[in-house]
């Protein structure tokens, strides 16, 4: 393979590479080449500098220091290092979180009128989880409560976290019999920095006990939150067709990014690019109209609420300034690569931050607050539209690579196409046409080729009768790669292909960002709940074939600590210690009924999930 072959499966990524490459511009995989050899101590999890009288390394061969200055062996330096990357992880989703519940607030004040309630029935449904009173009132005097009470969860401090109790009491037992079952999203974050501060939590099995309870805490609350608040806010998501790649740039129409996570911004900017007064601007300035797509999450939000087409996944981001055709590349928040700076300076497009709290180099700073938010809103697209005149049409290079896509399955969705239970599901399950139900999720990672591991992973578990549900850079690595049309059915088991065709579904179902894998764990409590089961005993496994955020640390842990299986297609840094590596990989099956397995191979990735499945229909006594 050529090297841009061996660095993505994507024709338009291996496309713009070579524009890159020609036009002298350095990616992501250009860094990391120049990168190598990476730290092997660091890969093993074995650096501390958790005190300034470090930085300490462990040995693991034996040759050097075999504990840091303070006697921290390798085990505890390992589980401090994992904790906090759990707490980070923890904190980006909880914090979105917080934004969305506090524009939620604000609309229901009045001091945000940008907004509004998109969904009454999720509304009241949500506020009677809260215990809320809907009956003789109107929507906004119900909304204002539910407000108050979602903002309480973060600061809670005795628990429970409210939509921890939608799991099933099977797995709600395990939590508190394992002294796991969080308190409030921030006592659990904060409590993991106290922890791993030196001369605190010195036992690693304590230490990751703890890094369960805050993963918990962030899967069914802060991410759980942010999902319901959106939907509440922006609508529930039902399926809607779009398209996926760097095609959907237009070459004569104002192309906008939309980058980051938190459609509290995105909605606006969809909603202000429709606005007259910029459509009129825009063909002033000789462009046809104005074309927003979508990258990364926030693609996915707005792609599953309105079928805003996405540009691309997280590696490329780069790709898409490179095509020399987007105006402005507007951001928010997580992972958005600071190299965008540099890299937009060497075009005409602009670099826009929004968000209080995250900057970046080279940025033109446009501030998004939600008490002015169209207004705001409609002056970024304002200048983005006013940016076209300086577009180089000799610089251009648009792949032509786009696919049609079938997104926005939520779990309310996939249950009235179901009829409104999941009866149809389970009975499919019990039949053998689906085997079981996979959750492949995750970011990309330059240490894998791009999109190679989700989609081949994807590819052999819909082989095999396993119905796959997807969100994040996955989603959007089937949509690229045509998984997520109903047309796809025909690459899936004769009995899973059957069951897409009669309800005309694809055999991979994306149900959103990376916040709403909490739509995941509500859809594996219908399921167990329905059958009377745990989660854990579900025909049911999880995978991240290409992460490497620390979101994805606290992602994958919340759903080994709710019961499901999960591989890991790359390696984290824990091997430095044997404890914690049998603890995370075996030792937790006994206390919570899950595991994490690492399997860079994708198909091998795919086996594993499958024996897993396989395991748990034979407990159940499903096998013939």
């Amino acid at each position: 393979m050529t090297k841009n072959a061996e660095r993505s499966i994507d024709p338009a990524t291996q496309s713009m590479l070579r524009v890159a490459k020609k036009e002298g511009m350095e990616t992501a995989w250009d860094r990391f080449d120049k990168q190598q050899p990476q730290c092997g101590l660091g890969q093993l999890g074995l650096c501390c500098r958790n005190c300034n009288m470090g930085p300490c390394r462990i040995d693991p061969f034996g040759e050097g220091p075999e504990k840091g200055v303070c006697g921290a062996t390798a085990d505890i330096i390992v589980a401090r290092n994992l904790l906090r990357m759990i707490a980070a992880g923890a904190a980006a989703h909880s914090d979105h979180a917080r934004d969305a519940a506090h524009a939620f607030k604000l609309m229901t004040e009045g001091k945000a009128t940008s907004y509004q309630i998109k969904d009454e029935a999720k509304l009241n449904a949500l506020a009677t989880e809260y215990n809320i009173s809907t009956e003789d009132r109107t929507k906004e005097e119900v909304a204002l409560d539910l407000a108050g009470a979602v903002m309480a969860e973060f600061g809670n401090q005795d628990g429970p976290i409210r939509f921890t109790r939608r799991a099933p009491p099977q797995r709600v037992e395990i939590w508190t019999n394992a002294g796991i079952d969080p308190r409030g999203v921030d006592r659990e974050i904060v409590e993991c920095m106290h922890r791993t501060h030196i001369g605190v939590d010195n036992d690693p099995v304590h230490i990751l006990l703890h890094g369960l309870r805050t993963s918990i805490s962030d899967g069914w609350g802060g991410s759980m939150i942010a999902t319901e608040i959106q939907d509440v806010l922006f609508g529930t998501p039902t399926p809607v067709i779009s398209e996926a790649n760097l095609g959907v740039l237009k070459e004569d129409e104002v192309n906008i990014v939309m980058h980051g996570h938190e459609p509290i911004l995105s909605e606006m900017i969809v909603a202000a690019a429709e606005d007259p007064e910029m459509l009129d601007l825009a063909k002033k300035l000789g462009a046809k109209g104005i074309n927003v797509v979508g990258m990364c999450c926030t693609g996915n939000e707005i792609m599953m609420r309105h079928g805003v087409p996405t540009a691309g996944n997280f590696l490329q981001q780069e790709l898409a300034v490179i095509t020399g055709s987007v105006e402005a590349m507007i951001v928010d928040v997580q992972c958005i690569m600071p190299s965008l700076g540099d890299l937009t300076g060497c075009y005409h497009t602009k670099f826009i931050s929004t968000s209080p709290k995250a900057e970046f180099p080279g940025t033109v700073r446009m501030e998004f607050h939600e008490d002015e938010a169209l207004d705001t809103a409609k002056a970024i697209v304002k200048t983005a539209v006013e940016n076209y005149e300086n577009r180089n049409p000799q610089r251009v290079n648009i792949p032509s690579e786009k696919c049609n896509c079938m997104v926005g399955f939520s779990a309310e969705a996939i249950l009235e196409a179901l009829g409104g239970s999941p009866e149809p599901l389970v009975e499919a399950i019990k039949s053998g046409a689906i085997k079981g139900v996979g959750a492949v999720v995750g970011c990309n990672n330059v240490k894998i080729q791009h999109d190679y591991g989700h989609v081949n992973q994807v590819k052999e578990l819909i082989k095999n009768n396993v119905l796959v549900v997807t969100t994040g850079c996955n989603a959007i690595a089937c949509a690229k790669a045509g998984l997520l049309q109903p047309e796809a059915a025909k690459e899936a088991g004769e009995g899973l292909r059957a069951v897409c065709e009669s309800l005309g579904i694809p055999p991979v179902l994306h149900m959103g960002s990376c916040v709403d894998i909490s739509r995941i764990l509500v859809l594996a409590a219908v399921l167990a709940n329905h059958m009377g089961v745990d989660i854990s005993d579900l025909p049911a496994a999880g995978s991240a074939p290409e992460w490497m955020s620390e979101k994805a640390v606290s992602i994958g842990t919340y759903v080994v600590a709710s019961g499901i299986y999960t591989v890991l297609g790359t390696v984290p840094p824990v091997l430095g210690s044997s404890l914690v590596t049998e603890l995370l990989t075996d030792g937790l099956e006994d206390v919570i009924g899950a595991t994490f397995a690492v399997e860079p191979d994708p198909f091998k990735g795919a086996n594993l999930m499958i024996e897993r499945i396989e395991a748990k229909r034979k407990a159940l006594g499903l096998d013939p």
